[in-house]
């Protein structure tokens, strides 16, 4: 679309991609056995337009909150899509929550209605569902979902005429945040802020509709909402949806997208199952030879399902530079971003030829950024949140007199107005030498090793600092056969002694405890955007801290 609908609504949009390219495919959606369903936008907007219609024949009071629940597919744009177009405001969850938090959002928000889509965890959250609460299923939703049937509803009900639009300014969906800490709280955006993040991100994004992109990401956040389905709706491009893990190679290779976005958790497995294959130091003989370092490097983005990717990014956490580099000596410029709930993950972008590795960039077109006294982001965005759903004080409390959210994160701008992400202000801790420890920085040294996953600097009110780690699925399943512990522990030794040459003498790591526990979104180790839960595992791993420190050992196995 051109510059001259960039004062569009979502809604505006979608009616025009109806209008003027009906017949173009713009949803694909895998149902099993290998097989997909195309959406056109002429069928796609016939079902959201008679699921619209449904909502409207409810009599629900005018802006009614209407939840969705449900994993990535057609048909949860399909139902945004039709709650915006009658009128209401829509709730995403995301589609991992246990049942007390799934009761905790729906109670919070005054949902009237639960969209339930395709979950593999329903029968763990049902009861999250107040009996009350009238749904609707989804085509994917699980059998033992209660419910009308959205099939049903669209076969019987007449499409909703006309184009009906939304003002700017209106609420358009309070997202609840991921909760790292704390209950999760829920954010109210606005048409505006959909509408910035679909125009003024051409800089940084130049999308057309030429474009593909696989959506497999939780919807429910505010990432991929902007980045897949929002940015689908200004620009017009095919989106295609994973069905499930065990399938997701297949899934990207089918999409073979263009634009390609995910979070440092996934980056990094994807490169280790590569040098699970090919080691580091094979690439590096095969990549030293001219022609044959070009081709190999080609066919291992090909086995990844990414040789088509012009655009490729990550946010949502810190990826260890090594990492990025890696990508990078592919031929894949992997750019860092940094966004939040508030601010509709519009904030930073890194410029292709301008990326510094560990900064995620300079400000998006009509951001403003400062770091505070106390060495906090600060950042004012055009997509900046209503507030806090129900929580004026919460509201208040996160701005500054002029205006600036305090982002809760700590960093440092470069000459070039790039931003370095050090830290969050309250992970913050002192040792019992009374001097205060930034455990990311550290964590992100650690994780750049191959044969670790996730780590979790601890040490608050301790003698010395010590890690937390969880080694690689590979490394995992060798342990798991009977492989040599020896091995494995040698090599964290090294890494330690390596990461403590650079950090200061109270940051220095002690110690490195190999856990057993696999930290997943399921046991509530990390979070549905796949951050760690620094309270859980602290809490988690508490009782055991004085024992280890009293053991000497430099690798605990636990």
């Amino acid at each position: 679309m051109s510059k001259t609908n960039d004062a569009r609504t979502p809604l505006a949009c979608l009616y025009h991609w109806e209008k003027t390219t009906p017949d173009t495919i713009h949803l694909t959606q895998p149902v099993g056995g290998g097989k997909v369903v195309d959406y056109t936008w002429k069928q796609a907007m016939d079902e959201a337009r008679r699921m619209a219609a449904h909502l409207q024949s409810l009599n629900l009071p005018p802006k009614s909150q209407i939840a969705i629940l449900g994993k990535n597919s057609a048909h949860w744009m399909l139902a945004d899509w039709a709650i915006m177009m009658s009128g209401h405001v829509s709730v995403p969850l995301y589609p991992t929550l246990n049942a007390e938090t799934v009761r905790y959002i729906l109670d919070h928000s005054e949902s009237k209605l639960l969209f339930i889509g395709k979950l593999d965890e329903w029968e763990q959250m049902k009861s999250g569902v107040p009996a009350s609460l009238p749904a609707i299923t989804l085509p994917l939703a699980p059998a033992s979902a209660q419910g009308s049937k959205w099939e049903d509803i669209v076969a019987r009900t007449a499409p909703l005429q006309g184009n009906p639009d939304r003002p700017l300014d209106e609420i358009a969906t309070i997202v609840y945040t991921s909760g790292s800490t704390g209950q999760p709280k829920g954010v109210m955006q606005t048409f505006r802020s959909f509408n910035v993040c679909g125009t003024m991100m051409r800089d940084v994004i130049p999308a057309n509709q030429n474009d593909r992109m696989l959506s497999y990401l939780p919807l429910a956040h505010v990432a991929e909402r902007l980045v897949v389905e929002n940015n689908s709706t200004y620009h017009g491009f095919h989106v295609f949806f994973a069905e499930s893990l065990e399938t997701f190679v297949a899934d990207l290779r089918r999409a073979r997208p263009t634009i390609f976005f995910s979070v440092p958790r996934l980056w990094t497995k994807f490169q280790l199952g590569v040098l699970d294959k090919l080691p580091l130091k094979k690439q590096k003989v095969l990549f030293s030879i001219p022609f044959l370092g070009k081709k190999v490097k080609r066919k291992i983005l090909e086995q990844l399902g990414l040789d088509s990717v012009r655009v490729a990014f990550t946010g949502a956490a810190p990826l260890p530079p090594p990492t990025v580099s890696w990508y990078r000596s592919l031929g894949l410029e992997l750019l860092e971003a940094y966004g939040m709930s508030e601010n509709f993950a519009y904030s930073h972008f890194t410029r292709p030829g301008n990326a510094r590795v560990g900064y995620v960039g300079p400000t998006n077109l009509g951001v403003s950024c400062r770091i505070g006294d106390n060495g906090e982001i600060l950042v004012k965005s055009p997509a900046q949140m209503l507030g806090y759903y129900k929580e004026p004080e919460k509201t208040a409390e996160c701005y500054t007199e002029d205006g600036f959210f305090k982002t809760g994160d700590m960093g440092e701008i470069d000459e070039q107005g790039r931003l370095r992400i050090t830290g969050r202000v309250k992970e913050l801790f002192k040792t019992s030498k009374g001097k205060y420890v930034a455990p990311v920085p550290i964590e992100n040294k650690l994780g750049s090793h191959p044969k670790i996953e996730a780590v979790c600097i601890g040490g608050a009110n301790q003698p010395a600092t010590f890690a937390l780690v969880l080694l690689s699925e590979d490394a995992r399943k060798h342990i798991a056969a009977g492989g040599d512990r020896a091995e494995i522990g040698s090599e964290l030794t090294s890494l330690m002694e390596q990461v403590n040459e650079t950090l200061d003498p109270h940051e220095q790591i002690q110690f490195a405890v190999v856990v057993k526990d696999t930290w997943n979104i399921d046991n509530g180790f990390l979070t549905p955007t796949m951050k760690i839960r620094r309270n859980i595992i602290e809490k988690r791993y508490e009782p055991s801290v004085d024992q280890w420190f009293g053991s000497r050992k430099t690798v605990i196995w636990e």
